[in-house]
């Protein structure tokens, strides 16, 4: 019978030095919101035919795109979550989150159908 084998669960054969993980962090550059292009558009790919409002272009750190999802969220009364650096609100409301981003300070356009 084999001798069964203990694993560490993370799915590296093999490391030489210490962890793997600062490696692969990119520093997040934080521009203020004059610099930023944003680009709002409603998508239903992959979401069971259900709308959601993505914004793209941000450029800031995950805690500043938390506190913008919540005031952008308040506003439209609706549900959204943040995703690699984009913000996805659900239902259309791209006229909606322009004014209210275009308020804040940003540069932001409805692209796409």
């Amino acid at each position: 019978m084999a001798a069964k084998r203990k694993s560490s669960g993370d799915g590296v054969a093999y490391r030489e030095f210490g962890s793997t993980e600062a490696a692969f962090d990119r520093p997040t550059l934080e521009l203020p919101p004059q610099q930023q292009d944003l680009r709002l558009q409603a998508s239903r790919k992959g979401r069971g035919g259900k709308t959601v409002t993505v914004i793209t272009g941000f450029q800031s750190k995950p805690d500043t795109l938390k506190a913008l999802l919540k005031t952008l969220k308040g506003q439209c009364g609706s549900g959204g979550s943040v995703k690699d650096q984009t913000l996805e609100i659900q239902g259309d409301h791209r006229s909606q989150l322009l004014a209210a981003l275009v308020t804040l300070g940003y540069k932001a356009k409805i692209s796409g159908g």
